[in-house]
């Protein structure tokens, strides 16, 4: 079943890493809550894993990477969709990627993307 997600929905953290990786061209800005990368004509996003398995975003210019962000998975308890209300262009999306404790989760990493997510759920249904 293919779905949108709808405002202030979860998805997990593998899920949404899958989609991402379909979707690099669509990222508009990726960062963490002390900085932020941001998307230009000229540069392009590649998406990877390191030995670690930890989740690599790099912006990259020719063959030159001119940026890095490194998650890692296990920090992440989910992560939380929601249209960006601050961006001047409609149907912009923010995914934050919470970490933290479960009585006091915060947002980790955040994705700026061009549009929603759009892709299959398991069961039909989102779960934190």
């Amino acid at each position: 079943m293919s779905v949108s997600v709808d405002a202030g929905a979860a998805l997990g953290l593998e899920q949404f890493w899958r989609w991402l990786k379909d979707h690099p061209n669509c990222i508009l800005r990726a960062g963490t809550p002390e900085s932020y990368l941001y998307d230009h004509e000229q540069v392009h996003w590649h998406l990877g894993e390191d030995p670690d398995r930890n989740l690599v975003i790099q912006l990259i210019w020719g063959k030159q990477v001119i940026g890095e962000m490194v998650i890692a998975p296990r920090d992440v308890l989910f992560v939380q969709a929601a249209p960006d209300g601050e961006s001047e262009e409609p149907g912009r999306f923010i995914f934050d990627l919470i970490g933290g404790s479960k009585d006091e989760p915060y947002p980790l990493y955040h994705f700026q993307m061009a549009h929603s997510y759009e892709g299959e759920l398991p069961h039909g249904s989102l779960k934190h």
